[in-house]
């Protein structure tokens, strides 16, 4: 990987496009949210969706999960389309999908049809969060778009925390009232249709040889042009450092979730057992995660993105190592700030990376990639570390995630030292 960002051949020949304004700025980011929402404000009522219809504990959660699933493997497919079309439009689809399949929530009251609905919300999902990221890409450049790439994750942070207390207020209305939230992104979809340019995409792709048939951008040869297996391996082989964004993009979201997932049950063996306490301590770590986001910009300017990255890491090792070793109220809250702060900056840090490293014409692609690989990262969380809580208790998570954090820490500059 490296600091330098690619200049991308394709910019002269999108220049014509309308430039952004503000209003395209605030669609984006309101957009960013609800990717968080789309799973983290129904999770207060899933006792009630159990309840009320009829279903065990475990199908009740794939009401929240049927959507991540969805979304790993649409997004490639979605990364397709938009360097095809240019992403304005898939994103104004994926947005009424969204209404669509999230509010159905409203009418439907069986498990089966419910299911189905949450699918059609993960396909949306997926068209939202890759054409979010490459409207980053083809709206700004240099320090507009670092400031870009971190309001997207300070606002991810922010629907952290803002989502899951409106789902939980809205539950104790009915268990279906949640899902009548969904209905933002039609809307938000229409705003985004007014107020969002064509960046050029395609029609540059087109005219510059980047289409399906002709040259990548970059001089790496046609192979990185080609489409399929063949042309990602190609990419990956030339560019290695597209698969180590992917594994550290993977490795911060299986370890946010060791985070949300079992520190609920770190903080009730220290006595905190209300959910709303324990919600306290999780916005805490959105809230942290979103005020490093923020200031991703002015930080990358001044250090790099390596140096930002390598001192998230140390971030976590340090806020996993509080985590074993806390022990009351006061010293559980280092953990989650401190792995917040550390979050604030990876995510940033990994799609700039996939902007610079990623070739010019398969930038939705790519970025796609990304998106798959966070969102396997955050199902296999527990099945990664969920086995050391009978043999170690919820403790050896964090000892885990610790040790793995440092693992990762120490491989990252030797890394850097070899380049």
């Amino acid at each position: 990987m490296t600091d330098e960002t690619r200049a991308t051949t394709d910019a002269g020949s999108r220049s014509s496009a309308p430039g952004p304004g503000r209003a395209t700025l605030w669609v984006i980011l309101a957009s960013a949210t609800l990717t968080v929402m789309a799973g983290a404000i129904l999770g207060p009522i899933v006792p009630a969706i159990q309840s009320n219809l009829g279903v065990s504990e475990s199908l009740a959660g794939l009401i929240i999960t049927t959507h991540g699933a969805l979304i790993v493997a649409v997004s490639p497919v979605a990364g397709w389309v938009i360097d095809r079309v240019g992403p304005r439009r898939p994103f104004v689809a994926g947005l009424l999908l969204y209404g669509a399949g999230g509010g159905a929530g409203l009418v439907v009251d069986s498990f089966a049809p419910l299911l189905a609905s949450r699918a059609v919300l993960g396909i949306g999902v997926a068209f939202v969060y890759v054409g979010v990221t490459v409207l980053i890409y083809d709206c700004y450049e240099g320090r507009r778009m670092s400031r870009a790439l971190g309001l997207r994750s300070s606002a991810n942070s922010v629907g952290a925390v803002v989502w899951p207390l409106v789902g939980g207020g809205l539950g104790t209305l009915s268990w279906q009232a949640p899902f009548g939230v969904y209905l933002i992104a039609v809307p938000l979809g229409v705003v985004a249709a007014a107020t969002v340019p064509e960046t050029g995409r395609s029609a540059a792709g087109e005219s510059d040889g980047h289409g399906a048939d002709g040259p990548d951008a970059t001089d790496d040869g046609d192979e990185d042009g080609a489409d399929g297996v063949t042309g990602v391996l190609a990419a990956l082989r030339r560019r290695p450092g597209l698969l180590s964004v992917y594994l550290l993009y993977f490795a911060a979201n299986a370890l946010l979730y060791a985070i949300v997932v079992f520190y609920p049950g770190l903080l009730e063996g220290i006595g905190l057992t209300s959910s709303l306490s324990i919600s306290l301590y999780l916005a805490a770590n959105g809230a942290a995660g979103g005020t490093s986001a923020a200031l991703y910009d002015r930080l990358v300017e001044r250090t790099g993105r390596h140096a930002l990255v390598g001192a998230a890491v140390a971030l976590w090792v340090v806020a996993f190592a509080f985590a074993a070793a806390a022990d009351s109220a006061l010293t559980a809250v280092p953990a989650v700030v401190a792995f917040g702060l550390g979050q604030g900056l990876v995510f940033p840090a990994s799609f700039a990376w996939i902007e610079a490293l990623a070739p010019a014409a398969r930038q939705g692609q790519y970025s796609s990639y990304l998106a798959s690989a966070g969102y396997t990262g955050q199902f296999v969380s527990p099945v990664l570390f969920g086995p050391l809580v009978p043999a170690f208790g919820v403790r050896g998570v964090f000892v885990a995630a610790a040790a793995l954090s440092a693992a990762g820490g120490v491989a990252f500059a030797v890394a850097l030292t070899r380049r």
